[in-house]
């Protein structure tokens, strides 16, 4: 019995799982992970039959749509779950880089908390017009636009950036009014871009040379990701030209990842921004990311999607999960109480919740 105690403390202390630098990365059976394997199985097949080809997104329909970044058409169904760390289930080739949409913003936020943590923002409720005088904020209403409300996609920054004027990705049936600050939920991707824009200004580097040194090498991605602007996005900052990032693929641009990359990523967030001994991203940070927005309760920081007591992206998944979703569908999906990650592309998403639930009851007792 004393054995068996001894046995099962020390179990209880293992220190969690982190995969090597690519391309290495320990697999787990169902049985190990607490699944059950033709649910798994079954799970994984589902994704596969729901494939979305056309990746579900057409710029052309809307005022501007000009694409004027790079894209690519998606090269196929593929996704991996992560239980423990270790890959339960893999399908498709999870190695391939594709376009990731609007994933491209929780890459973004997290340049953001890099530089929150680095004092390069003191405090996210300062107007952003403190840091960044390139004149984007000089008309009297985007003056008091502060880091918070363009995180959470509230600013209602008015302007033309990179030859997209802001009413255009707000365009529906008609143009929208102007709207004060802090009032209003848009998702809006040239505001997106005006935060990209004014984070190059602070960081005064690239922002994917920023995510790399400081994210991505860190926890051992490869090296094939690469996050794309537009052809006229170039500004010259310290006499140096560099080109402010997409926050996603609306014209073209943002991130080109493969899953194996993003699932490190999603890893990352899991266990509370710490890489083996090595806090990369404060909690403070995450604990300000996860804040729910009170025009929408289910939206954090910068595509931070929310499953909480009050509102839930996604009715199948517990209270406290977390969803980086682009078009596409592209997912990943941070399940804690199952330390669990899960990335899929492609899936159409009107599936994903059925997803969800298909996944969730592989595990042993649900």
């Amino acid at each position: 019995m004393f054995a068996f105690l001894f046995v099962a403390t020390a179990a209880a202390q293992e220190a969690p799982y982190y995969p090597p630098a690519w391309p290495e990365w320990e697999t787990t059976t169902a049985a190990k992970a607490a699944m059950d394997a033709e649910r798994l199985a079954a799970a994984v097949a589902f994704a596969e039959a729901n494939f979305a080809p056309d990746g579900g997104f057409d710029p052309s329909r809307e005022p501007y749509g000009e694409t004027i970044g790079p894209t690519k058409p998606p090269s196929g169904m593929n996704g991996l779950i992560l239980v423990g760390g270790r890959i339960a289930a893999e399908w498709g080739d999870t190695r391939e880089v594709d376009m990731t949409f609007s994933v491209t913003k929780t890459y973004l936020s997290t340049t953001a908390g890099l530089a929150f943590d680095a004092g390069l923002i003191r405090d996210v409720q300062h107007p952003v017009r403190q840091y960044v005088q390139d004149g984007s904020y000089d008309v009297a209403h985007n003056r008091p636009i502060t880091w918070h409300q363009l995180l959470n996609q509230t600013s209602g920054w008015e302007g033309t950036l990179w030859g997209k004027p802001d009413w255009a990705d707000r365009y529906r049936k008609e143009r929208r009014p102007s709207e004060p600050p802090g009032e209003h939920w848009r998702y809006n991707d040239v505001r997106v871009n005006q935060l990209a824009l004014s984070l190059l200004h602070v960081w005064r580097e690239p922002l994917p040379k920023v995510l790399r040194k400081r994210v991505m090498d860190p926890i051992g991605c490869s090296p094939t990701w690469r996050w794309h602007g537009y052809e006229n996005s170039w500004v010259t900052v310290d006499g140096l030209k560099m080109q402010s990032v997409s926050g996603g693929g609306h014209w073209g641009g943002g991130m080109f990842i493969s899953s194996r990359d993003h699932a490190r990523f999603g890893l990352l967030m899991l266990r509370n921004g710490k890489w083996r001994e090595r806090q990369l991203l404060s909690k403070k940070w995450l604990e300000l990311a996860k804040q729910p927005t009170p025009h929408n309760k289910k939206y954090g920081y910068m595509n931070w999607f929310l499953n909480t007591e009050e509102a839930r992206q996604f009715a199948s998944a517990p209270v406290g999960d977390v969803f980086f979703l682009g078009a596409g569908t592209n997912m990943v999906w941070l399940c804690p109480s199952r330390d669990m990650v899960v990335v899929v592309r492609w899936l159409q998403r009107r599936k994903v919740d059925e997803f969800c639930q298909k996944v969730l009851a592989a595990f042993a007792g649900d």
